[in-house]
């Protein structure tokens, strides 16, 4: 099977899954949150955008690793990722712990570095399909911060 059809799959798979653990709601509606929030509309089409392109990388690194050692090391990057991206939504919005959420988003954040630097060696191209996956999660973790400072304490 395509690589491109196996991590496009596994994107697909997780976007719906995240959308599914995200209930936007009163409770949500209700926290303060940063002017310079984007509005709610953007995160799906920001979020589709981002995740086709670690597809997209995914499917390069695949291809590109010179051994199954190195394909290897991909899957792991990519499945700790994955892992991370999906915990957060749950955490936030399911929860509503915006705090529980602020401490995972550095994990997921670490993945993502994980990611860079993982990826580069074995196809630059790959690990700059990363970048705004990279640049989003890091405004994200930036806005998470916020909000949990405008709306503490939680629990």
């Amino acid at each position: 099977m395509s690589p491109l059809i196996v991590s496009g799959g596994c994107a697909i798979v997780l976007l719906v899954a995240g959308g599914l653990a995200t209930p936007i709601g009163s409770w949500y509606h209700a926290l303060r949150k940063p002017a310079w929030q984007p509005p709610n509309w953007l995160f799906g089409p920001a979020w589709t955008v981002i995740l086709g392109l670690a597809a997209w990388s995914a499917a390069i690194a695949w291809r590109a690793a010179p051994d199954d050692s190195a394909r290897h090391a991909v899957i792991i990057l990519f499945a700790v990722n994955a892992a991370c991206h999906f915990a957060w939504s749950p955490l936030f919005f399911a929860l509503r712990r915006p705090d529980w959420a602020l401490v995972e988003v550095v994990f997921l954040w670490g993945s993502l570095v994980a990611l860079l630097v993982g990826l580069w060696p074995i196809s630059p191209f790959a690990a700059l399909l990363i970048v705004p996956y990279f640049l989003w999660v890091s405004f994200a973790a930036m806005l998470n911060l916020t909000i949990v400072r405008l709306n503490r304490p939680f629990g």
